[in-house]
């Protein structure tokens, strides 16, 4: 089943996997799709140890394969992002994060236990650190999740053989894209876990392709099956972006009681929220959604200070939802798309790509009968 896209980044099958796991990107790597590395949220250091660890585990197991690619926010609006001290965040913000915690009886952390702190990779500088080490490895693909990349990260790219995607949910957006000379498209349609628009991903996947033609496209959002991937190549599409699947895998690094959410979850069972991260994104409606989304609750803060105002909190709900007695696991929540419900048990994530090979081949020897009848 190989496309345009597989040739170009010497792949077996179209499949892109995003996680922040290093252990599903090597996974799917080796299975012949590319995983592809959350990056934002890692220092250059812990980058550097991630893509290390990957390098030695896909090394010579997957001969049309590279180690994965490299995800990094660049976003047209990061220069009015910035660092913020706890203190600066408003006190009716601070004081509804701690009422919460305590009406819903979530533990303290425990004493050997740092409080999380949150940095994103948002500026020109911090970004470049990044590819300064992702360029030491042999990634394949560069991807931005906000905005066109700015020009001296495509050059560099480019410099190094690097394929550029990136994330759109709007035709104007692709058009953006293309514009900035982007060699990738993927058309992430509403029903994809964390940041998305609100148009189907049915809808967006052919406006973005006969809009972008011939730059190749990918299709993403609530796509975790064969069948799925067949369909989206059907609407034209040289591949499959998924993110969503890879947390019910062996590998994740979900947390037990959220994965348990997750595979017991059906399609309604998820919500655009800014409680996380400030901008609407999709992901498991639980008590901490709807408590944001109360009459009576501030207005979440814009990305990043929302992430920054709630990291420690999450941390806390994180480690005591799995504890009998805390109202953690009723506020345990995370990024996820529709697709979860389509998810009903834990597999590994070469099982994953497995299934949705012989799936795929499925619907595909089954439009072949249709024509030959």
């Amino acid at each position: 089943m190989l496309t345009d896209i597989c040739d170009r980044l010497d792949m077996n099958v179209p499949i892109f996997a995003f996680s922040h796991c290093r252990d599903v990107v090597a996974a799917v790597t080796n299975s012949g799709g590319i995983g592809v590395l959350g990056a934002t949220t890692l220092s250059p250091a812990a980058l550097e140890t991630d893509l290390t660890w990957i390098d030695n585990e896909t090394k010579g197991k997957a001969i049309r394969c590279r180690p994965a690619a490299t995800d990094d926010i660049c976003a047209a609006a990061r220069g009015r992002w910035r660092a913020a001290s706890a203190a600066s965040f408003p006190a009716e913000h601070q004081t509804f994060v701690a009422q919460l915690l305590e009406r819903y009886q979530v533990p303290e952390l425990p004493e050997h236990v740092p409080a999380q702190s949150v940095s994103i990779s948002v500026s020109p500088e911090s970004a470049a650190s990044l590819l300064d080490v992702a360029f030491e490895h042999p990634i394949r693909l560069v991807a931005s999740a906000l905005g066109p990349p700015p020009p001296e990260l495509i050059e560099r790219a480019h410099a190094h053989d690097v394929v550029v995607a990136a994330l759109v949910g709007t035709t104007e957006h692709a058009r953006r894209q293309k514009a900035a000379g982007v060699d990738l498209i993927v058309a992430q349609g509403t029903e994809a876990g964390g940041h998305a628009g609100t148009i189907s991903t049915m809808v967006l996947v052919p406006e973005v392709v006969r809009e972008v033609a011939p730059t190749p496209v990918l299709a993403a959002g609530g796509i975790v099956t064969g069948r799925q991937m067949a369909a989206a190549i059907a609407l034209g599409a040289d591949g499959v972006w998924c993110g969503s699947v890879w947390l019910a895998t062996l590998e994740a690094e979900t947390d037990p009681a959220v994965q348990k959410k997750m595979l017991a979850a059906s399609a309604s069972d998820t919500v655009r929220s800014r409680s996380l991260t400030g901008k609407p994104a999709r992901m498991l409606r639980s008590a901490w959604t709807d408590e944001w989304d109360a009459p009576t609750a501030p207005e979440p803060l814009p990305m990043p200070l929302q992430t920054m105002l709630i990291a420690t909190a999450q941390q806390r709900i994180n480690r005591g939802a799995s504890r009998e007695g805390s109202g953690s696991k009723q506020l345990a929540t995370y990024f996820v798309g529709q697709g979860v419900g389509l998810l009903d048990r834990v597999r590994p994530a070469r099982q994953v790509v497995a299934d949705m090979i012989e799936e795929y081949l499925t619907v595909a020897s089954r439009f072949a009968a249709q024509l030959d009848a």
